[in-house]
């Protein structure tokens, strides 16, 4: 008898040195427990990530690619304060992306399996607003748009969010406990849902680019009225 095939074990690809170490610093930054504007110098970074000046000059040197840090050359990196202009920029580039991605998502035939994963976060949402944990909402928040996008089937424009989101993200952070509470936001949500799921995509677009316009528009008032930000 011929003998039995021998399975193959996948082997997870390897995460490198400055993977981790990108990886690391970009939520300390994201997460704002490196500050808008703070300085530090490279010793001090591979210190604080606990790697090698090697991996932890590359990780510095995308975060710059990016947008995040400015490299100083022998005074490491500072990273860049939050503008309302990039904000501004940014919201208008998420509401015409995300509002597009809401309407070829209703466009699409999507399963049942997608749909209850956006009214899960939609649940999420609510109980986070009930248990007054702002943390937990933002965090089920930015899944819910993930989610979304995603649903789009559109490759360039998931990449394209994703970049966005990131930028956004230590703004929305910042600004957490300073907005009012977001109940209008959970219930926009909601109805995008319903909207994608009776395949109205001319509604599920209008809805989404209401909620995001009004998102951008808060944002800048709570930078400005607060006094988080640089011009």
């Amino acid at each position: 008898m011929p003998g039995k095939a021998v399975r193959k074990k996948v082997k997870a690809p390897k995460v490198s040195l400055t993977d981790k170490a990108y990886a690391d610093l970009k939520r300390r930054i994201l997460d704002n427990e490196i500050m808008a504007g703070e300085q530090l110098l490279e010793s001090e970074l591979a210190d604080l990530l606990k790697m090698s000046r090697t991996p932890t000059r590359e990780a510095m040197m995308r975060l710059e690619a990016e947008g995040f840090v400015e490299v100083r050359p022998r005074h490491g990196m500072k990273v860049k304060p939050i503008s309302i202009l990039d904000m501004k920029e940014i919201y208008a580039l998420l509401t015409g992306l995300e509002s597009t991605a809401a309407w070829q998502a209703a466009e699409r035939d999507q399963t049942d399996a997608d749909i209850k994963a956006l009214r899960d976060s939609v649940a999420e949402m609510d109980l986070a607003l009930k248990n007054h944990d702002l943390r937990a909402w933002a965090v089920a928040d930015e899944t819910f748009h993930k989610l979304l996008v995603n649903m789009s089937g559109n490759r360039r424009l998931i990449e394209l969010v994703s970049r966005f989101i990131d930028q956004s993200h230590r703004v929305r952070m910042l600004t957490l406990k300073l907005r009012p509470l977001p109940s209008q936001s959970n219930e926009d949500h909601g109805a995008v849902v319903s909207a994608i799921e009776n395949k109205d995509s001319e509604l599920a677009r209008r809805i989404h680019r209401i909620h995001r316009e009004k998102a951008g528009r808060l944002m800048v008032e709570l930078l400005e009225s607060h006094g988080l930000t640089q011009l």
